[in-house]
C-alpha cells in the first residue's frame, strides 16, 4: 500500500511539474492542481499510524491517527482552491489583454 501511495504522489508531482513548464496558461493551471493533489495525498499518508488501521482504533487505545495532518490537508484544499481560482482569472485576463494564452510572450505596452 505504501508503494502505491508513493507512486501516485510521485506521478502527480512529476506530471504536475511537467505541465507547469508548458508555454500555455491552461496546462500551467492543471499542473498546479495536480501538484496540490499530490501534496494533499502525501500529507494524508503521513498522518496514519498504519495504512490498514482505522483513524481511531478504540476508546482506550493510545494509537490514533495524527489529526494535525488532516487539519493541514483541509487548509491546503482551501488554499489550493483559492489559488486555482486566482490563476484562472489571471490567465483569462492575460488572454483578454494579449489575445494569446502563451505565458512566455511579453505583453506589448501601449
Amino acid at each position: 500500500m505504501e508503494m502505491l501511495i508513493a507512486l501516485s504522489v510521485g506521478t502527480l508531482l512529476g506530471v504536475g511539474t511537467f505541465l507547469l513548464l508548458r508555454p500555455h496558461s491552461f496546462p500551467v493551471v492543471q499542473g498546479f492542481i495536480l501538484i496540490s493533489h499530490g501534496i494533499n495525498i502525501l500529507l494524508v499518508a503521513m498522518g496514519r499510524v498504519s495504512p490498514s488501521s482505522p483513524p481511531i482504533l478504540g476508546v482506550g487505545s493510545a494509537e490514533r491517527a495524527d489529526p494535525l495532518a488532516q487539519a493541514l490537508v483541509l487548509t491546503a484544499i482551501v488554499i489550493s482552491f483559492g489559488m486555482t481560482a486566482f490563476l484562472l482569472v489571471l490567465s483569462y485576463r492575460r488572454y483578454q489583454r494579449a489575445r494569446t494564452e502563451r505565458v512566455d510572450l511579453e505583453l506589448s505596452r501601449g
